[in-house]
């Protein structure tokens, strides 16, 4: 069993999973294609990433893909916890440049819509996320917006700790950014 639980951005779900467990050790399904058509999500994923973050307060973002790459995401965390964070940027979309958490465990994952950006802290040592992905990577199209804009004004439960060049050096929203069209 599957719950699917709205959050503020239009599309993105925090997925509750049905934990079974007995004296051997848990079980669960981070992934149903039926539950997800049944909740309007009929995605098909075509790739999967891992990611592991070792030191707690790490961040990790914000990431997205331009069309025609644009992609589903469903975030999956199989070891430790992490905030897990989407921010909407799509043009014309009701919340528009709104974000959105959703702490992950081996309890609860994140669908993430096309159109957002994604990142998450570290709330553990050891962090291990799989993430499935309904677009292949496409460096031509991979953009980012830095995790700690003013704009946004994201709410990390932690001090910000280690962070990439790459995550510090994205750019800030400029006044007037329209989003991206999809």
């Amino acid at each position: 069993m599957m719950d699917f639980v709205g959050t503020d951005i239009e599309g993105a779900y925090a997925v509750r999973l049905d934990v079974r467990g007995d004296a051997r050790g848990r079980f669960k399904r981070h992934f149903c294609k039926r539950a997800f058509a049944e909740a309007g999500l009929a995605t098909e994923f075509v790739q999967m990433n891992h990611s592991v973050t070792m030191d707690r307060g790490a961040i990790r973002g914000m990431h997205y893909q331009r069309p025609p790459a644009a992609e589903d995401k469903l975030v999956s965390c199989v070891l430790g916890r992490a905030f897990d964070v989407a921010v909407d940027l799509r043009r014309g979309s009701p919340t528009f440049l709104r974000w959105a958490p959703v702490e992950i465990d081996e309890r609860t994952s994140f669908y993430i819509p096309k159109g957002c950006a994604h990142g998450f802290q570290a709330l553990t040592g050891d962090v291990h996320l799989v993430y499935l992905h309904s677009e292949y990577y496409t460096p031509e199209t991979e953009g980012g917006v830095r995790f700690d804009d003013p704009a946004l004004a994201i709410e990390w439960p932690l001090p910000i700790g280690v962070t990439s060049e790459r995550d510090r050096s994205f750019p800030l929203l400029a006044p007037g950014y329209e989003g991206l069209d999809l």
